[in-house]
């Protein structure tokens, strides 16, 4: 459960209990209030919950020490709906960035980079910057540079949110491809017709609450309101 201090009588989660299992897909889906963000922050532990525990690949973080929180996000790549991308930065260099920071040597930065942004569909523009890109070849970036590291989980937060219909589809594809590689992927989003077509399992939330839990479901009837 985790309830905010602003809100002491309307938790934004209250005794969610599910599982993920390695190599998953999971959305996660509600109206904008439902608990989505909140419940990935947990997983990030942008958050710490009120009540209960966390448990990622078997740590707990709830009573994870916060000098340990660096190495947890290592093994958690993550994808935002406003892409994040440093605009001063060649996309070679906004994704060599996330290996610059946990100390990789520019030996594997230069073999991990290109590799990834070709699996990406960006090999040819590795020398641009983000302005010189549509919204989405920026999700495409934005996709590499949580991924180049190999992370065993990559959580999305409403990773279509800005793009249009047929592109959102292509990145759709493109996480799928890097889910069967094994990565386990969590993806709070209001893309229905997304959930409809890919029918993986769906997770719905409901003022803090789990109202469904469905292998192979589709969207339900959740507004963006």
């Amino acid at each position: 459960s985790m309830v905010y201090p602003a809100q002491p009588n309307k938790p934004a989660l209250e005794n969610v209990d599910i599982d993920v299992y390695a190599g998953e897909f999971v959305f996660l889906v509600g109206h904008s209030g439902s608990g989505k963000s909140t419940l990935l922050k947990l997983i990030t532990r942008e958050l710490k919950p009120t009540h209960g525990r966390v448990m990622v690949a078997g740590q707990d973080l709830t009573s994870m020490r916060n000098w340990k929180v660096p190495y947890l996000r290592r093994q958690i790549g993550c994808v935002f709906q406003d892409f994040k991308l440093l605009p001063d930065k060649t996309i070679f260099d906004n994704v060599a960035f996330a290996l610059e920071c946990i100390g990789k040597p520019r030996s594997v930065i230069k073999a991990q980079v290109p590799e990834v942004l070709r699996l990406v569909g960006l090999g040819e523009k590795m020398d641009v910057y983000p302005d010189q890109l549509s919204g989405g070849e920026q999700q495409r970036v934005s996709v590499a540079r949580a991924m180049v590291n190999r992370p065993p989980l990559l959580v999305c937060d409403e990773p279509t949110g800005n793009l249009d219909p047929a592109i959102s589809l292509g990145i759709m594809k493109l996480l799928e491809r890097i889910n069967r590689t094994g990565t386990t992927i969590l993806m709070a989003t209001h893309d229905r017709q997304m959930v409809d077509t890919m029918r993986k399992r769906v997770i719905a939330l409901e003022a803090g609450h789990v109202v469904r839990d469905q292998e192979r479901g589709g969207y339900g009837y959740y507004g963006a309101v």
